[in-house]
């Protein structure tokens, strides 16, 4: 095993999701097509796919975390865009700090300071 190389988003309105998306991590999509959009962040893919059935009644078993530098701001900046709290921004021990958000589409994208992980190739 490699590590984390791709998360996948279930979404109704490919269209606005592309857009939301590109608003949330500040960068447009590399890959746009009707079936899949794709942006890379940071080395990783975050990936769109199109779903008829909306995915507000899915169960939560599925976390993925996004590093990110300052958790409550990206927090708050996603709440701006339309986001809704999952879980508010939580010291875990030590300096690692996580917190959660429902995208318009009711997907839930974590967000996570941990300085202690270096990525590996």
């Amino acid at each position: 095993m490699k590590g984390l190389r791709t998360c996948i988003y279930r979404v109704t309105d490919l269209p606005a999701a592309t857009e939301w998306y590109t608003k949330a991590f500040g960068k447009g999509p590399y890959f746009n097509e009707p079936f899949y959009v794709g942006f890379d962040v940071g080395g990783y893919e975050l990936g769109l796919q199109p779903q008829e059935k909306p995915t507000t009644g899915d169960p939560e078993n599925v976390l993925t975390y996004w590093g990110v530098d300052d958790v409550q701001a990206e927090y708050d900046r996603l709440l701006e865009l339309g986001a809704t709290s999952h879980e508010a921004p939580t010291n875990v021990g030590g300096p690692l700090i996580v917190a959660t958000v429902r995208d318009p589409w009711w997907n839930i994208i974590g967000l996570i300071f941990n300085p202690l992980f270096k990525v590996k190739d």
